[in-house]
């Protein structure tokens, strides 16, 4: 049978992160010290370990069927490779930074300054939309030093936390634009591969909604239930059982975790008790 090939990067956040999403979708990999390709123990998948920035050539050249990538390498590189999911973790920004002493304004601001930056197509593009010329300083790695030591005015790089920037005297001016980890495709996969890609993305796709669901239990008057049902979003049909207590049952349904905290209050004040709110490892819907 044939293995699905999927690259992801080969150390860091997003190579954690990455392998942790393949495991929480019962993907195994048998992956030795320092290995570069490793196979999965019960799904039809071959890891490939590469560096971020020649994933998306390996892509085009259909050396790899697919990669968990971030999505700001994509951009940079313009290779118009399709991204089939977005994943959720790996967040970041891109962002035009500049010293803390500097009064910044608008992009104008960066009229004729020298600007550091390991993404020189996305800065030409994003400067040349807003019709600033500026001279770029092309660096890899380590692009946060560049106006201490002289080499430019500002930087362009990507920004998490902002601890880098801050220990580096710098602040962030403006996001050029938001990026997470995404689950991008080759053009030249085979029918036969897209088959197996399409039961991956089945798995991420499940272990997605879970990542940003809760479980909620609670008990609440018969007489409230048909209130209590339209406060929370989103339930078409909720599980409802009766209690030992006469005139209670408890509700069972699916949250967004983002917005229980919402709606704790207005629940409790509808008489919902003994609220539990539990985490979910897989929704198949």
């Amino acid at each position: 049978m044939s293995k699905l090939k999927i690259a992801v990067q080969k150390s860091g956040r997003l190579h954690n992160d990455s392998m942790k999403i393949l495991k929480d979708i019962g993907i195994a990999i048998d992956n030795g010290r320092d290995q570069l390709k490793a196979s999965a123990r019960d799904f039809p998948l071959e890891v490939y370990y590469l560096r971020n920035g020649d994933i998306p050539q390996y892509l085009k050249d259909g050396i790899v069927d697919a990669a968990i990538i971030g999505e700001n390498v994509l951009i940079e590189k313009r290779n118009s490779i399709s991204v089939i999911e977005k994943l959720g973790f790996s967040s970041c920004k891109v962002s035009i930074a500049v010293p803390k002493s500097v009064s910044y304004n608008s992009i104008k601001d960066l009229e004729g300054k020298r600007i550091a930056t390991s993404y020189p197509n996305t800065v030409y593009q994003y400067l040349s939309k807003n019709g600033v010329n500026a001279n770029l300083h092309i660096i890899n790695g380590s692009v946060e030093i560049a106006p201490n030591i002289g080499l430019a005015d500002a930087i362009v790089d990507i920004v998490s936390s902002g601890s880098t920037l801050f220990k580096n005297g710098l602040k962030e001016a403006e996001v050029l634009f938001k990026s997470e980890a995404v689950l991008a495709v080759s053009p030249k996969i085979s029918a036969e591969n897209k088959t197996v890609l399409d039961k991956l993305q089945f798995r991420l796709q499940s272990v997605l909604k879970a990542r940003r669901n809760k479980y909620v239990l609670l008990n609440a008057p018969n007489d409230r239930l048909n209130k209590i049902i339209s406060i929370l979003p989103g339930m078409n049909s909720p599980t409802i059982l009766p209690l030992a207590k006469e005139g209670w049952s408890s509700l069972h349904s699916v949250i967004n975790k983002n917005e229980f905290w919402e709606l704790i209050d207005e629940l409790k004040d509808n008489g919902a008790e003994g609220i539990l709110v539990c985490p979910i490892e897989n929704m198949v819907l």
